[in-house]
């Protein structure tokens, strides 16, 4: 077993077209099985409806307020420690309802891919 440590470097961080900023912490192809990457969104930013083909996305909340849509589930409001799990090829988006930035990690299953991206607008 090959044992790894990452240290995400906050200067790669990048604007993504979804409408956040991302800061990937663990995106291999050597393991597929899941990827994990940092989003900010800004405070009264929100993100494009989007779904992710044949992936299943988990939000860990870290920081901030907001809202988020799932399918055409009534939006729920989120705050630090909450998980939202959004099913493989389900609409969803955020918004950031706070005065400060909403920092959350999404964990997919299996690993995120340009490929798996779907913009809906």
């Amino acid at each position: 077993m090959h044992i790894h440590i990452v240290h995400p470097d906050p200067a790669r961080e990048y604007a993504f077209i979804e409408g956040c900023d991302i800061l990937e912490s663990w995106n291999d192809p050597d393991d597929p099985q899941a990827s994990i990457a940092r989003a900010r969104v800004a405070p009264g930013g929100i993100t494009r409806w989007h779904a992710l083909t044949g992936v299943t996305e988990r939000y860990l909340i870290l920081s901030g307020n907001g809202r988020v849509e799932i399918g055409d589930a009534a939006p729920e409001t989120v705050n630090a420690g909450d998980v939202v799990v959004i099913p493989a090829g389900v609409r969803q988006r955020i918004a950031n309802t706070g005065a400060e930035d909403l920092l959350f990690y999404a964990i997919c299953t299996p690993r995120f891919t340009p490929a798996c991206y779907a913009a809906l607008e």
